[in-house]
């Protein structure tokens, strides 16, 4: 099934916002906007979206799909103007070199670059080692301090620069599909339940600060009171050189969406997965996930209260937490399918509890 106009504008409008961990207004407007005619839809005190349907039923269903990215702070002005930073999640040190970036202050978006000392000034012992994040600045153009104050302040977010493009039908890359690709999926995954007969109150969330340790699924998760939770996140594509399949599996682009068997997963609940993915012919790839448990909104949900039954649904991805992570929409579509028949199928009166 291809996707509609309106769906992949939303995709790329959600890509190309600028929501660093902490401070993801932009991306959540776009979120609640896109929802807003067929949801009910509020915001809590952290920023994370809830969008509701048939939200008085007794049985209630979460997804949760965040839609913060890594990023950068302001945390020193220099007398040559030039800006010095910190990390806002994970950040790779050796992909940030010569990045564009946005800062986000009180009057606009200020664009720059990542600098640092070029290879020619280097030392040959230097030329072999990754640069450290303190040792990079971000240079905006300024002349001196008093001018690069007048346009950014110590504390200001940075973003890497929007740059969302279609590779082919169905591949593209863009900053922050770790895991805007996730909140997509559920935004997606709302709006065709909202045409669906319903048995169980279903809560499709935009989470916040997943990045700086699952901080936003954790709040509201407690608030909603789920029984069932699925975490939408990405995982390691494996089909690229020099990554071992007998330590990661064999998980490839466009061959469908990821479901884990982990700890952070409820048994019962992955074996209704599967079989809807069966019945359906929705195409899934199986994983055990690259460790035991934690990582992603998922481990959140579970440990919620007195527990929530929980499953993993990642969407491959190449080149995590980087400027130009890689996904395929194919990937994507199995998601939103399988969580659709899914929760659609739910009568109000399943049993979660794993035993025989």
């Amino acid at each position: 099934m291809a996707f509609s106009a309106e769906s992949m504008k939303f995709l790329e409008t959600l890509l190309r916002s600028s929501s660093p961990t902490g401070y993801e207004v932009e991306a959540a407007k776009v979120f609640r906007d896109y929802l807003s005619d067929v949801c009910s839809v509020r915001c809590d005190v952290l920023g994370n979206t809830i969008a509701s349907l048939n939200g008085s039923a007794p049985m209630r269903v979460m997804m949760s799909g965040h839609y913060d990215e890594i990023g950068f702070q302001i945390v020193y002005i220099s007398e040559e103007g030039l800006l010095y930073f910190r990390p806002n999640g994970g950040i790779d040190k050796l992909n940030v070199p010569s990045s564009e970036v946005d800062i986000l202050t009180a009057k606009g978006k200020v664009p720059g670059v990542i600098g640092k000392k070029p290879i020619h000034l280097l030392k040959p012992k230097e030329r072999d080692c990754a640069v450290e994040l303190h040792d990079m600045w971000i240079d905006i153009g300024a002349a001196n301090k008093a001018e690069a104050e007048e346009l950014v302040s110590i504390g200001d977010p940075v973003v890497m620069r929007e740059n969302f493009r279609m590779l082919n039908a169905n591949r593209f890359i863009s900053k922050g599909c770790d895991d805007k690709i996730g909140a997509f999926i559920v935004a997606e995954t709302m709006r065709r339940l909202a045409k669906r007969k319903l048995n169980v109150a279903v809560f499709g969330v935009g989470s916040v600060q997943e990045e700086v340790g699952l901080r936003g699924a954790t709040v509201s998760c407690f608030g909603i009171d789920p029984q069932v939770g699925f975490g939408i996140d990405v995982g390691f594509a494996t089909d690229l050189p020099d990554i071992p399949k007998r330590q990661y599996g064999d998980i490839t682009l466009g061959k469908g969406i990821i479901l884990s068997k982990s700890c952070d997963n409820n048994i019962v609940l992955g074996e209704i997965l599967r079989k809807t993915a069966k019945d359906n012919a929705i195409a899934i790839q199986e994983s055990t996930a690259h460790r035991a448990t934690g990582g992603t909104d998922t481990a959140a949900l579970q440990m919620t209260r007195a527990g929530v039954a929980t499953a993993l649904l990642s969407v491959p991805n190449r080149y995590m937490h980087s400027q130009v992570e890689m996904c395929d929409l194919r990937d994507a579509e199995a998601a939103i399918e399988l969580l659709t028949e899914t929760i659609a199928s739910f009568s109000g009166n399943e049993s979660f509890i794993p035993v025989r």
